[in-house]
C-alpha cells in the first residue's frame, strides 16, 4: 500500500486569529499548495482516498488537488500517529491513501514506518513524504518511495 503524508501549506500564526483551527494559508502558503498538487496529480492513483485534518489550511491545501477528500477529526492538530495509521489501514489498505496534516504527527509516522521507532522528525511545511509498504518473500518492506518539497519543484 501507499501511505502519501502530506503536510499542509505555510500558514498564518496563530496570533492571526483566535482558534487554531482557523488558520489559513498565506499568499505563500497557497502557492505551495497548487506546486505540489500539480505534482502530485501526475502521480496519483485515480483509486487513493484522501483523508484531511479539519484545520482550515489542511482543507485549503487539500482543495488544491481538486478532488474529493474525507475530513477526519483524528487528523486535527492534537491528534496522534496511531489513530492516522488506524484511518489510512496502514499495512492493509488495497488502495492508496492520502494525508494532509500536521506535525509532529506526520514525522512520528514517517519515523515509526521508516526506522521501526517514533521519533521527532520534522516534514515540512508543504512537503510530501510518500511511503510504501510491500511483501517481498514472505517479508513485510517498508520503502521512502519520494520525498518532495513545494520549494523544489
Amino acid at each position: 500500500m501507499d501511505l502519501i503524508l502530506w503536510r499542509h501549506a505555510e500558514a498564518f500564526e496563530m496570533r492571526e486569529v483566535e482558534n487554531d483551527l482557523d488558520r489559513a494559508l498565506t499568499p505563500k502558503g497557497e502557492r505551495q499548495a497548487q506546486r505540489m498538487a500539480d505534482w502530485l496529480n501526475q502521480r496519483l492513483a485515480h483509486s487513493t482516498r484522501i483523508f484531511v485534518s479539519p484545520a482550515l489550511r489542511c482543507q485549503q491545501t487539500a482543495k488544491a488537488l481538486g478532488k474529493k477528500f474525507k475530513t477526519l477529526a483524528e487528523l486535527a492538530p492534537d491528534g496522534n500517529g496511531e489513530a492516522l495509521l488506524k484511518a489510512a489501514r496502514w499495512p492493509d489498505a488495497s488502495e492508496p491513501v492520502l494525508v494532509i496534516g500536521h506535525q509532529p504527527t506526520l514525522g512520528f509516522v514517517a519515523s515509526y514506518l521508516l526506522s521501526g521507532q517514533p521519533q521527532d522528525w520534522t516534514i515540512k511545511k508543504g512537503a510530501v513524504w510518500w511511503i510504501r509498504g510491500r511483501k517481498r518473500e514472505d517479508r513485510e518492506q517498508v520503502i521512502l518511495q519520494a520525498v518532495q518539497s513545494p520549494d523544489c519543484l
